[in-house]
């Protein structure tokens, strides 16, 4: 049987990139996103929702995520949903789901840069996104 785990978001940051490297240099920013869903109640009464969301990127791309984008910039994100479990310094089991991006495409200027300049280059050179190792997770 056939799967598939695609996301595709347009949001905007709620807070600058947050920007920081692997013990082995790799880069990974973490991109804290706000998507907006429109709808109209069954009384007629139009409404808007926000959705929270963290998108992680990996690489060049994080860096450039990093250098580029700031609080409010809209972005568009193609990638995949991830969950990752840990425990926490309490001993407490702690469970995230999040976006890894294969693609980030900037869509507003941001930190002074040209509203053409735009991201699209995969968000790492490999097949594969790597895991993040136990060291590597910030909590």
């Amino acid at each position: 049987m056939a799967s598939l785990n695609k996301v595709l978001l347009i949001g905007n940051l709620t807070r600058p990139p947050e920007l920081r490297y692997t013990p082995s240099g790799t880069a990974v920013a973490d991109l804290r996103l706000a998507v907006n869903r429109n709808y109209t109640t069954q009384g007629g009464e139009k409404r808007e929702e926000a959705t929270f969301l963290t998108v992680v990127v990996w690489s060049k791309q994080a860096e450039s995520c990093g250098e580029y984008l700031d609080k409010g910039s809209q972005v568009f994100v193609e990638g995949r949903l991830q969950t990752r479990d840990w425990e926490g310094k309490d001993g407490q089991k702690r469970t995230v789901t999040e976006v890894v991006a294969e693609r980030v495409q900037f869509m507003s200027r941001g930190k002074g840069t040209p509203a053409a300049a735009v991201s699209s280059a995969p968000a790492f050179a490999g097949d594969e996104v790597p895991a993040a190792a136990d060291d590597d997770v910030p909590f």
